[in-house]
């Protein structure tokens, strides 16, 4: 009995067999496989909010730059571009897209960041006429605007400023703005 014994502690402590070695090998390389799957996606998608982040940049650099612009009845050089309370008192008016020959920002007005039919211009430059991205292609920013009520204040004297910016793959950041006429006696 005491052979039969050292026999049966002999034999559990003898180790794992070629089946039990295969098994977790195969367990453990199943689990490393799906490990490192979300370690190559987490990777891939890392560069999208650096992405996002920039564009958002863009975006709100577009916005603060045709909200700062001027916003009268009047072109810019025209001697009733502070006084007129409408375009009749204008000797040249403003009206949407670039007037004047103007080619390149930055604009004189407001108006002239979209069409002269009102629609949307897409940009890929800063104000400089820097590329957005040294990446060709990276960003795209597209300006439209159009009258609005808003508050008691007539459509007219309201545009609403709609600034969205492309990226990615098939991405967008999109901002919203308002601007008013700033002329003394426009708005009721």
């Amino acid at each position: 009995m005491c052979t039969a014994s050292r026999h049966a502690a002999r034999r559990a402590q003898a180790g794992v067999t070629l089946i039990e070695l295969a098994l977790f090998i195969v367990i453990v390389g199943v689990a490393v496989v799906g490990i490192l799957g979300v370690m190559s996606l987490t990777t891939r998608n890392s560069v999208d909010p650096q992405l996002r982040k920039q564009a958002l940049a863009i975006a709100e650099g577009m916005l603060d730059e045709i909200e700062g612009a001027r916003f009268t009845y009047c072109a810019v050089d025209d001697p009733a571009a502070e006084t007129a309370t409408g375009e009749a008192a204008c000797a040249t008016g403003e009206a949407f897209g670039i007037q004047g020959g103007a080619t390149q920002r930055p604009y004189d007005n407001v108006n002239d960041y979209v069409a002269k039919d009102g629609s949307a211009i897409s940009y890929t430059t800063d104000v400089a006429g820097n590329p957005f991205s040294a990446l060709a292609n990276q960003y795209a920013a597209t300006v439209s605007m159009n009258a609005v009520a808003l508050n008691n204040i007539a459509a007219p004297n309201v545009l609403h400023i709609r600034v969205s910016v492309a990226y990615g793959d098939n991405q967008q950041v999109v901002l919203d703005g308002y601007r008013t006429r700033y002329a003394p006696n426009s708005i009721p």
